[in-house]
């Protein structure tokens, strides 16, 4: 048995969610760079293994999962020391799939939205309501944080989901923090890991910083 690959590129979100999974649960992953810009995610044996041609993708010596929040969900039921990253309560499951849901569906695709255009169509600017769409996010994560955690009061791996978008796209869209006091401490929290900086932190900056970069890059085409 050798070490679970994952095809991945760090500053994608996903990826770096599932980073941070292997980390708390201490699997070592071999990781794999996927150039998406030299197109390596449209080879054969790449599409061979995940025809949606994204990443990250898992190949856990032959088992072969796609999509970061299946590949957690993959990862702690196979090798985790208890449920406590993804419960097996169902009631406490369905919180967390919902949750999992609201990353993908609201936290990442606005993040999307902005970074998309500028990063791969030439945009040089941050339409308002696109903008305001990302605050609108913010305060719906605001909302959702009763407790201490995203679900309760514990980690699980929708912390790991909702801190790899609202990470990146703080850095492009910023968050007030007396506004949004409780993602503050929340972030506080996932900050404080052992693992979070190498695992999450650095990539987020890294994501941030190109679509900066880039943006005044296509606004001097002008």
């Amino acid at each position: 048995m050798t070490n679970p690959i994952l095809y991945t590129i760090h500053m994608s979100p996903p990826c770096r969610a599932v980073e941070l999974c292997a980390k708390a649960l201490g699997i070592e992953l071999e990781q794999k760079v996927v150039n998406l810009l030299a197109g390596e995610h449209l080879k054969p044996e790449f599409l061979k293994m995940n025809p949606q041609h994204t990443v990250p993708v898992l190949d856990d010596n032959g088992a072969v999962v796609s999509e970061s929040h299946a590949i957690m969900i993959y990862l702690v039921s196979k090798y985790g020391k208890d449920d406590s990253l993804y419960s097996r309560d169902l009631l406490k499951q369905a919180k967390l799939n919902a949750a999992l849901h609201f990353e993908s569906g609201v936290l990442f695709a606005r993040m999307r939205f902005v970074f998309e255009p500028i990063l791969f169509g030439g945009g040089c600017e941050i339409p308002t309501d696109k903008a305001e769409y990302v605050q609108k996010a913010y305060q719906l994560l605001e909302d959702t944080l009763v407790d201490d955690y995203v679900v309760g009061n514990s980690l699980t791996i929708a912390d790991f989901s909702c801190v790899s978008s609202i990470s990146s796209v703080m850095g492009v869209i910023p968050m007030d923090k007396d506004k949004y006091p409780k993602i503050d401490a929340w972030l506080d929290r996932l900050i404080a890991l052992p693992y979070y900086e190498e695992a999450n932190g650095s990539g987020a900056v890294q994501l941030s910083q190109a679509v900066l970069a880039m943006k005044e890059k296509n606004a001097q085409k002008d």
